[in-house]
């Protein structure tokens, strides 16, 4: 699938990459809402409702990613929720395997998420994954997501990479479609972010579903 002779850096996304999306999905579209719904004193159906709309209307900006703006929006604690359902943060397969690997080569590997850094540390905290990684950046401390040409201007500026040597892994398309006009060639999609849900159309990136096969690092 690859030559890693051809690639000096990896750069990782973490939601739905590195780890399984089934942590997000029931947050957002299962425990939100229910808490959302006890709190305006409304079925779970009329607070999914009156919910939805608002994640609609943030979609692929920095706020749809943040925990203070949805604390202020929706009046709740969101960090002290997830921390109620930790047990559901897992990787997904073969991902601590190739994280290995790949800190034991010369590749430089670096986190490159759109999640807040609350959010991250929090999912470090339960799954120790930051020793594998040369540098950790969320697209907070840019001030721009990843859809946005500026992140990847900042992350160049942060940690310096040739696009033309460097892979990309990522759930998101439109993240992906963001990476390949900033330049960087190797692009690969996560075929199944959430492993509780059917695989997903990547469209036109080559998917991989189980990072078992990208091994070995040679």
């Amino acid at each position: 699938m690859l030559n890693w002779n051809d690639i000096d850096t990896v750069l990782f996304d973490m939601d739905g990459t590195l780890l399984d999306l089934h942590f997000d999905t029931y947050f957002w579209k299962t425990l939100v809402p229910e808490r959302y719904a006890e709190k305006e004193g409304v079925a779970m159906e009329e607070g999914w409702k009156k919910f939805a709309p608002k994640l609609k209307e943030v979609a692929g900006t920095l706020e749809w990613y943040c925990f203070n703006y949805w604390t202020q929006e929706l009046g709740m604690d969101i960090l002290a929720m997830k921390r109620d359902i930790t047990h559901k943060i897992q990787f997904r397969p073969h991902t601590e395997e190739l994280l290995q690997a790949l800190h034991a080569s010369d590749k430089a590997v670096v986190l490159a998420t759109n999640s807040n850094r609350d959010g991250m540390n929090l999912k470090m905290e339960f799954l120790p994954f930051a020793q594998y990684f040369d540098e950790l950046h969320t697209a907070h401390d840019f001030g721009h997501p990843k859809e946005e040409q500026a992140f990847w201007e900042r992350l160049s500026q942060e940690h310096p990479f040739n696009p033309e040597r460097t892979l990309f892994i990522d759930d998101n398309l439109e993240v992906l479609r963001s990476a390949r006009t900033y330049g960087i060639k190797h692009l690969l999609a996560i075929s199944q972010p959430d492993l509780s849900l059917p695989k997903i159309d990547t469209g036109e990136f080559q998917a991989i579903d189980n990072f078992q096969d990208l091994l070995p690092i040679e």
